[in-house]
């Protein structure tokens, strides 16, 4: 039976790596003990089920660290609905769902969800470190120094005050400077083909530039779309394990 394996972006897997993701993936790995209450350990990670859709009423698949929904401490228990503020202390990280989309936010970052009545459908990532993936619906991602409108994508961003990092992981995405309206680019990407710098200020006119591809996997984007009953764009056998990642 082939088992399908995610492939890490740009990141070359030696053969002692390969035996133990393989190991791993027979035992059930990418899943954790996230759904009790109890800490993970890296050895309960690899213990753990393979990621599948979360049970309808439940938000949050982990969380290591501190983290808050609107203010108040949250547990595996918490439920996240439209219009909350969630925030993560440092060194932690909070893998959670939203009506069809999940995410992984890392520590100290704040995203503010669509409110169930904003027919913009606006998700704010104030500060830090957001990896997503999207159902079909448009959607705007409004970060301090851009706005991305997107449909159906997986996108990774970094939010600093005056710069921000977007991967469109797949899929396509508009890209709006700080304060317009108007679209300065159009993104089409397979398979992390166009990451981007915004940049606040901009002085040469142009507020988007060319980035290298960073600080993400594929196998995150494989867990999350696992998450709500989705399969990203990019798996492959065990036999095709060794051959080439793509180009960045």
């Amino acid at each position: 039976m082939a088992v399908l394996i995610p492939r890490y972006g740009k990141e070359e897997i030696d053969p002692r790596r390969r035996g133990l993701l393989v190991a791993a993936l027979e035992a059930g790995i990418f899943g954790a003990a996230t759904l009790s209450a109890t800490p993970m350990s890296s050895s309960a990670a690899v213990l753990g089920t393979r990621p599948r859709k979360l049970p309808t009423g439940r938000s949050i698949y982990t969380l290591e660290g501190s983290a808050t929904v609107n203010g108040a401490a949250a547990t595996l228990d918490t439920n996240i609905a439209p219009g909350d503020t969630v925030e993560t202390g440092s060194a932690a990280r909070l893998i959670f769902v939203d009506r069809g989309n999940a995410h992984i936010l890392r520590e100290n970052s704040r995203v503010t969800l669509p409110a169930a009545e904003d027919s913009a459908n606006v998700l704010r990532v104030v500060t830090g470190v957001l990896l997503s993936v999207f159902g079909r619906r448009k959607r705007r991602l409004v970060t301090a120094a851009a706005t991305i409108g997107i449909r159906g994508t997986g996108v990774y961003i970094e939010s600093n005050p005056e710069e921000s990092y977007i991967c469109t992981c797949y899929g396509t995405a508009e890209l709006i400077p700080y304060e317009s309206t108007t679209v300065e680019e159009t993104v089409v990407s397979e398979h992390h083909d166009e990451p981007r710098y915004a940049i606040r200020g901009g002085g040469d006119g142009k507020r988007f530039r060319r980035a290298p591809f960073k600080n993400h996997t594929d196998l995150e984007l494989a867990l999350i779309e696992g998450l709500v009953g989705r399969t990203p764009p990019f798996s492959f056998t065990l036999d095709q394990f060794d051959s080439p990642t793509n180009r960045y």
